[in-house]
Parts: C-alpha cells; structure tokens; sequence
C-alpha cells in the first residue's frame, strides 16, 4: 500500500476525491490553529520579561507566579468547555457551515481585546479576551470534526479529520518560534509580547473568511428537509452530477438513516439527549469518546505545550533562549510526525493500532525521563552545559514525542468524529470536545502546583497513565476505519463479537450489501461474501 492509497467500502469514482473536499477540510480544519497557536505561545509569552515587568509580576514570589500564570492559561480552556457545549446548540439549529462563522468571530473578538491591557488596566482585558478565545476555539474544535466527516468520503475521513490535527501542529509550530523570534531579535518592550497575541487574529481572520465559501455539509440539510440544496452541495463536493449511481447510493444511506431516526428517535433539539437517557449502548459510547480524552490529556501533552519552558528546565536546560529553542524544535518535530500520521498511519494502519502503539512506547520514554530526573536532579545541580545523561534525557523525550504525536494526538478527535450515527452526532460530539477542555483545563491549572509538589513523579505519574491506555484501546474500541457513517452502529451493537473484530465482520457485510444493490438483488440469494461473512458469524 502506498502512501497515499486508499481502503474503499464500495467502488469509489477517482472523481470524488477531489480538490474540493480537500479544500472544506482545510477550511474548517484551521479552526484548530488558533488551539495550536494559543497553547504553545501563551505560557511562553507570559515567561518573558517583558511581560513580567510590565505587569509586576516579576515582584511576586515563585509560587505566586505560577498561580497567577495557571489562571490565565486555564481561562481560555474553561471558556472553550461552555463554547463546545453552545456549539451544540448552534450546530443543531444554524449549522456547521454558519456556526464555525460565528465562533470564529468571537474569538476574534476575544483576541482583540487581549490587545487593550497593558500596564496601567493590569490583567483585566487579557482575562476576559482569553475567556471570549476560549469560547470561540470551543465551539470551533466542536464543530469542525462534525463537518469534516459528514462530508468526507468513507476511505480518506481519517485522513480529512486530520487536517484538524495538522492545523493545530502548524499553530503550535508558529506559536513556539514566534516566542523565540521576538526574545531574540527584540528589546524587551511592550510591542515585544504584544506581538504573540495580536498574531492570533490572523487565523481567525482566515476562517471566518473561509467559512463563506465552504458548502453546508449535506446530512445536515437533509435533516432540516432542505433536499434541493443539500442535493446540490453533495454533487458539487463529490464532483458528480446528481445523476451517478455513487451520488444516488450516497443520499440513499443517508436517507434511510434520517428516516430510522424519525421513527425511533426523532429529529428535535432534546430528542439525542432522551436517547442518550434512555439507550445504555449510546450511554456506553459517550462514556467510550469522553474516555479518550481522559487519555489523551493523561499523556502529559497540555502540560508540556503550556509549560514547555518548566518541562525543559527540570532536565536541566538553562537559559529563557535555550529553553525556547528547544521549545521550537519540540513544535517541528510534532508537525513532520503529524504529517506522517495524516498521510499514511491512521486510514492505513487505523485508529485502534496507532493508540495502542503510541500509549505503550510513549509510556517507555516517560519512565525514562522520570528516572533520569530522579537520580541526576538537575535543578539542584544547574549547569550550564547539559551531562551525557541530560542529552539521553532529551533524547528520550523527543523519542515520547515521536510515539505520542502520530498516535494520541489526533486519532481521539478523529475516533470521536465517526464513532455516533446522526441520531445523536452533534451532541456526542459537543460532549467530546467539552471533555476535551475539562481535561485540558484540570492538567493546564495544575501543572505548575504538581511539578513543586511532586518534581519527578509527574513524569511517572502520565507514564502511568499511558501505560493504563492500553489495555483500555485493545478490549473496548473496534475499529472505525474504512466503515461508512451509517454504517457505525454495527461496530458497537455486535454483542456476540469482540470489538477487535467487529471491523472485518461490517466490512465483509457491507460488501456483501453493496454487490447485492449493484446487481439489482433484494435478498433472495446470497452473495460469496454474504456466505463467508455468516461463516464468521457461526465461527465466533
């Protein structure tokens, strides 16, 4: 299989993996640059001494440092955990095309705002700024997975989804350097630390843009009876006349699904939360998406990408400028990993690989810097070049990178993305990405408290973590790759099999399925596949 191929559920005209789909999840993806920028620019920006000066906060004691730099880093997060909930609400009765629009301009708004403060105001405008960003990116990192896989063909959504991925990398990527760019090149100043904010605006600017020109994503027009243009939308993204039997095979799926829906959940605002109540297998997915956020954020991700200058400093890297750099390199080699994971991993290898692979060698790397840390303790022992432990230290933290960023960094929001069927997709989704910021808030307000309470046992703390997400991946996620949307209730309602093979035993149906449409069959006589897939059936 070659980089770029593709494992199809159906015969798939080439004409539908077109520049257009490409382009909407862009688009949408870039929604998560803001995410990215914001976590790798913030705990560096506010480490300056600029702005430290200008606010007066290099008057303050360490530990009264850190608390002031834990609430201005975790308002942005809580914030995005009340915009991620909203965003149901707008996704439900706007939509996806229009609520990305919306969120996009308040964390513009959010942003320009962040710009008034200054030594005389004190932190009252960054405060609320970062509350009205955090609102925006919330909404955003809820709505654009939903948008991408409603419109992404079965065989690339893996890799479409993780254009959201990508997005936050190039973020963070920008973010990291940025920070070292204007340490280096600039005095320090007032323009020195307002330049990483104002920066933010020009992502938002982008999608807010973007936003009009994207196409409402079809499932969701089809559900507000709008067929004519969801008709339209689906031939221009697929780039088919409505005419072909794949577009005519598209709309009937997901028809038929819309209309299950109505006979037995119903199409209502409250209608997924009464299926959520009243379906414990429903119930049991939510439990499923929020949990891999538990992971994720277990990992120790948001606690390096916020405090990334605290992180390199317990090895022993000295110096605001080193830290930095190296900061940077940290944000490179996320984003080369990244592209790997959305080229070639997850729609290749699938979700459930990936995570299993990452978590156990990420956990690895994680003892070992612990370890090191424990018996070198380099912050009682500065220096100011670093000891051959110290580069094996460093070595073996890029090494985690390398196992986590290909791994747990995207696939989650990927997982969360396909895992639900239209009955309650929006809202399974609003609840993932709130997860999401609940974790990501918890970890961002505490980590500086836990690396003076517990020092090195932070490390052994997520490698543990880690560790424990393994078993978790191989007994309760099948996998999802390849598997049509309409079709992922039947991953999750094979009682009789494991999830580890409820993949191959949907696929062999769906094939099954398919010849039998093709040829006109209304189940009268079975087809080799239909055969083989009850022989699997009798077997397990």
């Amino acid at each position: 299989m070659g980089l770029l191929a593709k494992v199809e559920d159906r015969p798939t005209p080439p004409a539908v993996y077109n520049w257009r789909v490409y382009t909407c999840a862009a688009i949408a993806g870039s929604a998560a640059i803001m995410i990215g920028y914001d976590s790798a620019f913030i705990g560096t920006t506010i480490a300056l001494t600029s702005f430290k000066s200008e606010f007066g906060l290099d008057q303050l004691s360490t530990a009264k440092f850190a608390i002031i730099s834990e609430n201005i880093v975790s308002v942005y997060q809580a914030g995005a955990f009340f915009g991620a909930l909203l965003a149901y609400i707008i996704g439900h009765f706007i939509g996806r095309k229009r609520g990305l629009a919306i969120f996009s301009g308040i964390f513009f708004l959010g942003a320009g705002l962040m710009l008034g403060a200054n030594g005389s105001r004190g932190l009252g405008l960054i405060y609320a700024g970062r509350v009205l960003a955090g609102l925006g990116v919330g909404g955003a990192s809820n709505l654009t997975p939903i948008y991408i896989s409603e419109v992404a063909p079965p065989a690339i959504r893996g890799r479409l989804v993780g254009f959201y991925e990508l997005s936050w990398q190039i973020g963070g990527l920008v973010g990291f350097w940025i920070n070292y760019g204007v340490n280096t090149t600039m005095a320090p100043s007032h323009k020195q630390w307002l330049i990483p904010f104002a920066i933010q605006l020009i992502p938002a600017a982008g999608l807010f843009l973007g936003s009009f020109w994207l196409r409402e994503s079809p499932r969701w027009l089809l559900s507000k009876n709008k067929r004519e243009q969801a008709l339209r939308n689906l031939s221009w993204i697929r780039h088919l006349p409505l005419d072909d039997v794949y577009i005519k095979e598209e709309v009937y799926a997901i028809d038929t699904a819309l209309e299950e829906q109505r006979s037995t959940v119903g199409l209502g605002f409250w209608q997924p939360f009464k299926k959520v109540a009243n379906d414990r297998k429903t119930l049991y997915r939510f439990f499923l998406g929020a949990s891999l956020f538990f992971w994720q954020n277990g990992s120790g991700i948001n606690a390096i990408n916020y405090y990334s200058p605290t992180i390199f400093k317990s090895i022993g890297i000295t110096g605001l400028n080193t830290q930095l750099f190296t900061t940077g390199l940290f944000g490179v080699v996320k984003t080369c990993l990244t592209l790997i994971w959305l080229f070639y991993l997850v729609d290749k290898w699938g979700r459930r690989n990936i995570l299993m692979v990452g978590a156990l060698g990420g956990s690895l790397c994680m003892w070992y810097v612990g370890g090191f840390i424990a018996v070198a303790d380099p912050t009682a022992h500065p220096s100011s070049k670093l000891s051959s432990g110290g580069i094996s230290a460093v070595f073996f933290f890029y090494l985690w990178t390398a196992f986590y960023t290909p791994s747990w960094n995207g696939t989650p929001w990927v997982y969360n993305s396909e895992m639900f069927d239209q009955n309650v997709r929006t809202l399974a989704q609003a609840s993932a990405a709130a997860n999401n910021w609940l974790w990501n808030f918890l970890i961002s307000r505490f980590t500086p408290q836990m690396f003076v309470k517990m020092g090195y046992g932070v490390y052994f703390f997520f490698a543990s973590l880690m560790l424990l997400s393994v078993p978790f991946v191989f007994f309760l996620l099948p996998e999802t790759k390849s598997i049509p949307l309409e079709a992922i209730d039947r991953l999750f309602d094979r009682q009789h099999a494991v999830p580890r093979k409820a993949h191959g035993m949907v696929l062999l149906e769906l094939r099954a399925e398919e010849a039998a449409l093709r040829a006109g069959l209304e189940g009268e006589n079975l087809t080799d596949e239909k055969q083989e897939v009850l022989q699997v059936e009798n077997r397990v």
